[in-house]
């Protein structure tokens, strides 16, 4: 991570805190946008669902930037939490419960994560 000139980063706890809210808020908003227009398309709910959803995806749009670190980084990352977050949201607003390979994968991913995110690299902070 580029910890440098980030007032949010004031030490690495903090600075970890505050990228995996980013994280969670980037993925509530995509998730949640993309459910939204889900929900219009395939459970024919009002246009106001997608108008909603489109809103709710471009500030998914704009949280990423607020990461203190680089672009393929900041997307790597968020493609693992993505997926853990999309079962999560299966299960509370679905009912879908995720199975043992669910959790398993989930798992393998969140170690990539956080190896690509917060693995301490020659040069950077």
């Amino acid at each position: 991570m580029n910890l440098e000139n980030d007032p949010k980063c004031i030490s690495k706890t903090r600075c970890i805190l505050y990228t995996i809210f980013l994280f969670i808020l980037a993925g509530i908003f995509e998730i949640g946008g993309g459910y939204l227009v889900w929900l219009w398309l395939r459970e024919n709910k009002e246009i106001t669902f997608a108008i909603l959803g489109a809103v709710v995806l471009f500030l998914y749009g704009i949280v990423p930037t607020f990461q203190p670190s680089y672009f393929h980084r900041i997307y790597a990352t968020y493609g693992g939490i993505f997926v853990v977050m999309s079962l999560a949201w299966g299960w509370a607003f679905d009912g879908t419960v995720p199975d043992n390979y669910d959790l398993i994968g989930a798992s393998i991913i969140l170690v990539g994560v956080a190896i690509i995110y917060y693995w301490p690299r020659k040069g950077e902070n």
